[in-house]
């Protein structure tokens, strides 16, 4: 072989062996950046409905700090992301919650809310909001533009059967403007029956049980548009849903 050859190889070799060096010391070097790194800020982003303001930034924020794991100062490798979701999901208030750390020294934190879809206020007991799962929220002082259930309510009923209602009526645009509120009682056989008390007109609308709620509100519906208009929406004080493809209407004196 040439002794050009063997020299052109040989600097081959060094180079390919210097490029291996240099990124094994990159490595290295970056992995202890990335040890001393701290954590210069912490973004935290809250989703929440605009009219459900249960927490906000700076409450997420003691939280952390009383639970002494608020990342802000402490190295990004010290930095326990599982605990702070852990910490953050333990407010009754949240309902989903994300951590993670980013490579320019910040810890990003999403928090989602739970959503009320009706305030609850049993006969003698103090009042609570109830999510579209079902989750009981307590009631802190907070002011919400929600249908009101009352009467004969305990936690069960109300977050099994008052939920899903909550939610049909919270995001139908037309009940949701109709339905003030909803009452509960029980009828002579001991079962929850509903009232409806809506905002326009003075009648009250009796669905029965709570079973099959939107067909008895479809049937409403059609009568509004059919009847209401014609006859007046003072006409009737009772409008009676109780009974399947009927609607029996009782008059005002």
């Amino acid at each position: 072989m040439k002794a050009g050859k063997i020299i052109k190889i040989a600097l081959v070799s060094l180079f390919a062996l210097g490029i291996m060096v240099y990124l094994v010391y990159a490595m290295l070097f970056l992995t202890q950046l990335d040890d001393e790194e701290v954590c210069v800020d912490v973004e935290l982003l809250i989703s929440q409905d605009a009219d459900a303001l249960f927490i906000d930034k700076k409450g997420i924020e003691d939280l952390l700090k009383n639970s002494h794991v608020y990342p802000k100062g402490l190295l990004i490798k010290e930095v326990d992301t599982h605990k702070i979701e852990e910490t953050i999901r333990s407010n009754e208030f949240v309902s989903e919650v994300e951590c993670y750390k980013s490579s320019n020294g910040k810890v990003y934190v999403n928090v989602k809310q739970r959503v009320p879809v009706v305030f609850v206020a049993p006969d003698g007991k103090d009042g609570y909001f109830v999510d579209a799962k079902g989750k009981v929220i307590p009631n802190k002082d907070n002011v919400v533009n929600l249908v009101v259930a009352s009467g004969d309510i305990d936690e069960k009923y109300a977050s099994i059967e008052l939920s899903g209602f909550g939610q049909f009526l919270q995001t139908d645009e037309f009940w949701n403007n109709q339905i003030e509120q909803i009452y509960v009682k029980k009828d002579r056989k001991g079962k929850r029956v509903v009232e409806l008390i809506p905002r326009v007109g003075s009648h009250i609308v009796y669905l029965g049980t709570i079973d099959d709620y939107q067909k008895k509100l479809r049937r409403l519906k059609v009568f509004y548009e059919r009847a209401m208009d014609t006859v007046g929406w003072n006409k009737y004080a009772r409008v009676n849903l109780e009974y399947e493809n009927q609607i029996i209407c009782t008059k005002s004196r």
